[in-house]
């Protein structure tokens, strides 16, 4: 199976990025499953309903969040209408929306797809991600009631993702890091077949700060005092994420390759397909 995750989409340029370059690279790459990260896709924080259904129609099979997937607060209430919007699973019993599901990949595949958030420098501090992790690889193991496990787990520190990956190792197809909005260059495959990368990064304007406008973020390091509110940056996109070869075979991953197209990063597509 040929699957691609993109990274955080931040603001008007990192989701008009997504619609106009994902449909040819479904096409270029014959892509069987998408995953995206939605959750700063309205102005840099949240996501409205309109910006998750022309997520889908780009092409997108399902859309992760993560700590902000509330502050658009008309979630709360589409996040029950759609079983393709993956809120973090870890919330609390009781919260609107789904922590996980499965798809079906265009090559037929069933593909569990769940959104866990980490705890460490975290806000809310939600549920254990691990004992969450175990609960829903329990109720949907790979390669018994799912072909493939995608992963997205969104977190602050490093050291968490990386003992999260390995927990899931031989249990996961991808366990992918988002969040930090930055890529990071350790995307491999561990010893038990799960693909890693530690965060995606983000589709969004790399020259700025996290993808929002860097002079607000450099004046409150400098001076402590708030001048205004964070903004989306609004220069041309860059799409960061990871693509995959997962074994129809053993749900495992074969191939691993970093994803950035756009300006300011150096360029990087996968060289398998």
């Amino acid at each position: 199976m040929r699957f691609l995750f993109l990274g955080d989409m931040v603001g008007r340029s990192g989701r008009t990025a997504v619609y106009d370059k994902l449909p040819g690279l479904i096409s270029d790459w014959k892509l069987d499953f998408v995953v995206v990260n939605g959750e700063n896709s309205a102005g840099g924080f949240g996501i409205t309903e309109e910006i998750f259904q022309r997520t889908l129609e780009a092409g997108a099979d399902a859309v992760t969040t993560g700590n902000h997937v509330w502050d658009q607060r008309e979630a709360l209430a589409f996040a029950t209408r759609h079983d393709r919007f993956i809120r973090p699973a870890n919330y609390p019993k009781g919260t609107p929306g789904n922590g996980s599901g499965l798809f079906e990949a265009k090559n037929g595949a069933r593909v569990l797809v769940t959104n866990i958030m980490g705890r460490v420098f975290m806000s809310p501090d939600l549920d254990d991600p691990f004992a969450c992790a175990d609960d829903i690889l329990s109720a949907c193991p790979l390669g018994e009631q799912a072909d493939a496990v995608i992963v997205d787990f969104h977190a602050e520190a490093t050291s968490e993702k990386q003992c999260f990956a390995h927990y899931l190792d031989g249990r996961a197809s991808l366990v992918v890091g988002t969040h930090t909005h930055v890529p990071t260059a350790d995307h491999q495959i561990l010893v038990g077949g799960t693909a890693y990368q530690s965060d995606a990064g983000m589709c969004g304007d790399y020259d700025s700060s996290l993808g929002m406008e860097k002079e607000e973020p450099i004046n409150r390091f400098v001076s402590k005092v708030p001048r205004g509110r964070f903004e989306a940056a609004q220069g041309p996109a860059t799409l960061a994420g990871l693509a995959v070869e997962i074994s129809d075979r053993t749900g495992l991953a074969e191939k691993i390759a970093p994803v950035r197209i756009g300006p300011r990063l150096t360029r990087a597509v996968p060289d398998f397909w």
